[in-house]
């Protein structure tokens, strides 16, 4: 354990100082040696409604100094055996969102020329959209666990094909994921048609609503999942707004009767044992929330995640 990065410890520097990083690891330009690089991609050009999930990694990695490095409830111990560190943010174009999503396949298909798993904080959800074509360039066609209250499987928007509503419609085309390992879990709210959902079905997307949710905990669904996905490498994609607005108000598209907090935990936690090869928590809009409550669910998940991927020590 004494060769791996460690958070800074709450009780050797108050939380409220040290470095601007996830859960104050230190933070490092080179990648070698590393098994997961976090890494923030501060971008809302993509967005189409409410903006500043720009601001999203910056708040995220605040909200994370609370974060300690074990997990009480699963006995997760991630950095006693996986070597996990900060490499910074993304420099986007933030004048064109084009410019940005090269900007972005580039540095993934970069950082997959090393060992490290790249865990991303978005941003809204058009970084995913480049992401996922580096990791089919890297590992082929991806199974895909994709927790949203939105599809985003959209054509187009304003004429626009590669926006944060097209995203999966896009990797479905370009053969980027496996359809029917594909599941969109906390789908909801109004649509632009009656299909909007259904097309993806056709696909052979798997769907699970919100309201099919309510009310049920979701570690049965999250091992069904599980044993589906097999052994294919696995991509993650956790968009805050799957939330219900009373857990996580500050994101751009908000829809009422959405996930609750203990049923985002269950399901990543039923997800150890998957082949995880990458993964993103996205569309974190700070400016919603003044109380940094939403960056701090989303700085939880990705600790969630980071505690389920292989190659995690248990105590």
């Amino acid at each position: 354990m004494a060769d791996k990065n460690q958070p800074i410890s709450g009780n050797a520097l108050a939380r409220f100082s040290g470095p601007n990083t996830f859960m104050r690891l230190p933070a490092v330009n080179d990648l070698k040696g590393l098994d997961v690089a976090v890494l923030g991609i501060p971008m809302d050009i993509g967005t189409s409604w409410r903006s500043g999930t720009r601001f999203g990694p910056k708040e995220v990695r605040s909200q994370s100094a609370m974060l300690r490095p074990y997990h009480m409830q699963t006995g997760a111990a991630p950095f006693d055996s996986l070597q996990v560190a900060d490499i910074g943010d993304l420099a986007i174009n933030t004048f064109s969102l084009s410019d940005s999503l090269r900007i972005i396949q580039d540095s993934y298909d970069a950082i997959l020329n090393y060992d490290a798993m790249p865990m991303a904080i978005g941003g809204d959800h058009s970084i995913t959209l480049p992401i996922l074509r580096a990791m089919a360039k890297r590992h082929g066609p991806v199974a895909l666990v994709h927790v949203d209250a939105h599809a985003d499987v959209n054509d187009e928007m304003f004429g626009e094909k590669e926006t944060h509503g097209t995203v999966f419609r896009r990797a479905y085309e370009e053969g980027l994921i496996v359809p029917e390992k594909t599941y969109q879990v906390g789908l909801r709210g109004t649509g632009y048609g009656a299909d909007d959902f259904k097309e993806a079905a056709r696909w052979g997307f798997q769907q699970f609503p919100s309201h099919e949710l309510w009310h049920r905990p979701l570690d049965t669904l999250g091992a069904e999942i599980r044993r589906d996905i097999g052994d294919v490498p696995t991509y993650i994609t956790y968009d805050i707004d799957s939330l219900d607005p009373a857990y996580a108000p500050g994101t751009g598209t908000p829809e009422i009767g959405g996930l609750t907090t203990p049923q985002a935990m269950q399901l990543i936690r039923a997800l150890r044992g998957v082949s995880v090869v990458g993964c993103d928590l996205v569309e974190v809009s700070p400016p919603y929330d003044t109380s940094g409550n939403t960056a701090l669910v989303g700085a939880n998940i990705l600790y969630e995640m980071l505690c389920i991927l292989p190659g995690v020590a248990y105590r």
